[in-house]
């Protein structure tokens, strides 16, 4: 990679891409930390980038050669506005791009499954990561945290499935090697998981354990979930999310997979390991 080679990182100040920032400057790279207010992070050169401000796209875009690709938040149809953004990356000089995708969806499946399909017509090299559920959803900015801290209780539709909840700075440790490792790797689709699947039952468990509060998984119908979540966002996305807690409840999420020991040389770290460093800290 030259000195010309500038990493855009959207997102820059969420749960990955504050995690992927600060690796990458570590390692020499130059990298544009990219987000709504042009966020301040220490090595990088902050920018203004707004997914619906197009204004916004050609200041973050110029000279950067490899992007980090965060869909933005509860957008029913991302591919609407990162399909465009797309192109005009290709055009500025973007060689390589990295999308955060997730577990449930495939290629060509809803939401950014359409941005996944999109890629091999736009790029020549390519990933996406498909991580499970975050284990930071129990602890930082999250529905789950928010109802833990509240009342001790996680409240989902997914009844006895099984989830391979992920560290994400497991992931951001793959993202990293997706964006910088040479020579650059083919289109690659990767699930990432963690170390074991777990049911919320269990997560509830291992908290309970940990904190030496009572923590109580909380089960909700499919359509009592769709309504609780349709009464903060759109209708569309609050479907999208209901639909992926009945797919755990039917064993979708129910794996584990070796992408993480694979890539970064190191296996990903365990719930309990997350979670009692958490509240030993």
């Amino acid at each position: 990679m030259t000195g010309r080679d500038t990493i855009l990182v959207t997102g820059a100040t969420g749960n990955t891409g504050s995690r992927i920032v600060p690796r990458l400057t570590a390692l020499g790279h130059p990298v544009r930390a990219a987000g709504r207010h042009a966020p301040a992070l220490p090595g990088a050169r902050p920018v203004h980038f707004d997914w619906y401000d197009p204004a916004t796209h050609d200041a973050a875009l110029r000279g950067a050669a490899r992007l980090y690709l965060v869909p933005p938040s509860a957008a029913p149809d991302p591919a609407a506005v990162m399909i465009p953004f797309l192109e005009r990356a290709r055009s500025a000089g973007v060689r390589r791009v990295v999308l955060l995708s997730s577990s449930a969806l495939p290629a060509g499946g809803p939401g950014v499954g359409q941005v996944h399909a999109a890629l091999p017509g736009l790029f020549d090299a390519w990933a996406v990561l498909r991580p499970s559920w975050f284990m930071q959803n129990f602890t930082d900015r999250h529905p789950h945290a928010d109802s833990i801290r509240a009342g001790g209780d996680i409240m989902t539709a997914t009844g006895e499935g099984r989830v391979g909840f992920i560290d994400a700075d497991d992931i951001a440790a793959v993202a990293v090697h997706a964006l910088t490792d040479e020579p650059a790797p083919p289109g690659t689709d990767l699930v990432l998981t963690g170390p074991q699947s777990l049911s919320y039952d269990d997560i509830a468990a291992t908290l309970t354990t940990l904190t030496g509060r009572p923590v109580r998984h909380r089960p909700l119908t499919h359509d009592q979930l769709h309504d609780r979540l349709a009464a903060g966002l759109p209708v569309a996305f609050a479907a999208l999310l209901a639909g992926l807690d009945r797919a755990i409840a039917e064993g979708a999420e129910d794996r584990v997979t070796d992408t993480v020991e694979r890539i970064t040389g190191r296996p990903p770290r365990s719930f309990r390991e997350f979670a009692a460093a958490r509240w030993r800290g």
